[in-house]
C-alpha cells in the first residue's frame, strides 16, 4: 500500500481525493496548508505529494522548491493539483514538480498519473 500526502486546504477536495485514493488501495496523509505539509515531512516519508498551489501560509510553488531543494526529500514525486490551467502555469509546474493533474479532476485519470509514479 503506498502513502500518498494530500496537500489542500479545501475540505470537499480533500474527501473526493481520499475516497477515490483509498478506492484504488492508497493510504492518505493529510496537510491543509503549506506549513503543516512540510512539518509532515520532519517526521514522515509519503511515496507521493498530490500538492495544490493556492494554499495557505507557504504556496505550493515554494514548498515544492523546498521539497526539490532537501536531500531526504527531492526523490518524492510531487504531483501539483490545481485548478490553475494556464500554459505558463503548467510549464511551471512540469519544471518543478513531477506531474500536473487539474481540477475539477477525472478520477481515473488522477489515479494513472499516481500509479505511473508508484508501479502499482
Amino acid at each position: 500500500m503506498s502513502k500518498i500526502l494530500i496537500v489542500d486546504d479545501a475540505p470537499d477536495i480533500v474527501d473526493m481525493t481520499s475516497r477515490v485514493l483509498l478506492k484504488d488501495g492508497h493510504e492518505m496523509m493529510v496537510a491543509g496548508d503549506g506549513e503543516e505539509c512540510l512539518e509532515i515531512l520532519k517526521k514522515d516519508r509519503p511515496d507521493l505529494i498530490l500538492l495544490d498551489i493556492m494554499i495557505p501560509k507557504i504556496d505550493g510553488w515554494d514548498v515544492c522548491k523546498i521539497i526539490k531543494t532537501d536531500k531526504k526529500t527531492k526523490d518524492i514525486p510531487v504531483v501539483f493539483f490545481t485548478v490553475l490551467s494556464s500554459i505558463e502555469d503548467t510549464r511551471k509546474g512540469l519544471e518543478w514538480g513531477d506531474a500536473w493533474v487539474e481540477k475539477p479532476f477525472k478520477p481515473k485519470r488522477l489515479c494513472e498519473v499516481i500509479n505511473s509514479f508508484l508501479h502499482t
